[in-house]
């Protein structure tokens, strides 16, 4: 995943350049048809990061972002091949096993477990390698079934497996009752144990690096009864506004926002707005204000479909309407908590320099807010409110990412 996180490369000799692996054995069905991503859901990357090239799934590696399944899975047995294509450069991918449909808060990655695919890295304290290393994600955890030098969730392999640039690595991946073990090229060389979650979505990653799989079959496994709170979130319909590479779908006065580094920036004074009109809608998104936010300058303000405003700010969060809009009485009901700030705990505070993660639920009949999952607003409304873009109103070193919608019509 991130790009400290890996290690050395080695060549051995397993399989001759360019040979297939055997077939697995009977009960595996393939994940990738061979012809079209059927089946799988392009989260939050750019429409060609993924793409099929005669029998392979290819990532242009850019944006950094994941593909997964359109499925959960828990215990299986999984076969696939790999190959990177840089040959000096590190070059980076992986898999995600159990993890969420969503990225992590502030981050293009899911929670889960990943099992590395890498090659071209060689930290001098060897504390990554490029070989099969498994380890935890933004809030999943694993116990490696060697305690890691420094401590941390991570198994090293036992041995150099990995094959370099240009030649193709087969990978079998055993997931069972929350253990994880890795084969590489034939033999099996890391493991974890104790994962939560144990049952989620497969995805392959994009970061960075151009990357090809082939050869996708998995073998499904008997359940063994995770529990509630070791199941990964389910999809609930959320798409991305935002493919991590530039303000396609988005309005906005050229140079006031720009897309860095799967990033939305305040670069101006326009607003940046949602090119399709939303009504009943659950909005999710993170921010991150400026290092020393403390004043309403310094806040997030999003603009709601008919007229009113949410402003985050280091200390709380308001909701109100705006007066100086074409519709004066808003659409917010009379009832209900009155406009201004809500008080926020301290541990929920949108600390400066730090993401947040803000939910906007608006089904035609209330508002609610959650803020760092806490609910936090709730508001009934006098009317369905009409259909409008989501605005973002810029402030001085704002960044906003992970923007996605869901259509409640009907719901």
């Amino acid at each position: 995943m991130r790009p400290a996180l890996f290690a050395l490369a080695a060549v051995v000799v397993s399989l001759p350049a360019g040979a297939r692996e055997p077939k697995p054995a009977v009960g595996f069905v393939p994940l990738f048809n061979g012809k079209d991503l059927s089946g799988w859901v392009n989260v939050n990357c750019a429409p060609g990061t993924f793409f099929v090239k005669g029998d392979e799934i290819v990532t242009t590696g850019n944006p950094t972002g994941f593909l997964r399944t359109d499925r959960q899975y828990e215990n299986f047995e999984l076969e696939f091949e790999w190959m990177h294509v840089e040959p000096e450069k590190m070059a980076n991918s992986g898999l995600f096993v159990w993890g969420d449909p969503l990225p992590a808060v502030g981050t293009p990655y899911t929670r889960g477990i990943e099992v590395q695919v890498l090659i071209n890295y060689a930290p001098p304290d060897r504390w990554a390698t490029s070989h099969g290393d498994i380890f935890s994600i933004w809030g999943a955890k694993c116990v490696p079934d060697r305690p890691h030098p420094k401590g941390i969730e991570r198994c090293l392999p036992s041995e150099d497996r990995v094959k370099g640039a240009g030649e193709w690595n087969h990978y079998r991946v055993v997931a069972n009752d929350g253990v994880i073990k890795l084969s590489v090229n034939g033999k099996e060389v890391s493991g974890v144990s104790k994962c939560n979650p144990r049952k989620g979505y497969l995805a392959l990653e994009s970061e960075g690096a151009e990357c090809h799989f082939r050869n996708l079959k998995l073998k499904a496994l008997p359940t063994t009864n995770p529990k509630p709170d070791e199941v990964a979130k389910v999809w609930e319909g959320h798409k991305s506004l935002f493919d991590g590479l530039d303000l396609t779908g988005w309005k906005t006065e050229k140079g006031a926002w720009k897309a860095e580094g799967g990033v939305l920036k305040a670069a101006g004074k326009a607003d940046l707005e949602t090119g399709a009109a939303v009504s009943r809608y659950e909005l999710a998104f993170d921010f991150k204000l400026p290092e020393k936010a403390g004043t309403v300058a310094e806040s997030l303000t999003v603009r709601l479909p008919g007229s009113a405003r949410l402003v985050f700010n280091r200390k709380g969060l308001g909701l109100v309407g705006t007066a100086t809009e074409k519709d004066p009485a808003a659409w917010l009901a009379a009832e209900g908590p009155g406009d201004g700030v809500v008080d926020l705990k301290p541990e929920q505070y949108a600390r400066p320099g730090a993401w947040a993660r803000a939910v906007v639920r608006s089904d035609g009949k209330e508002v609610v807010v959650r803020f760092n999952d806490h609910p936090v607003y709730r508001r009934g409304v006098a009317k369905d409110p009409p259909a409008g873009p989501v605005v973002f109103r810029p402030a001085p070193g704002l960044e906003v990412m992970n923007v996605f919608v869901r259509d409640l019509k009907g719901k």
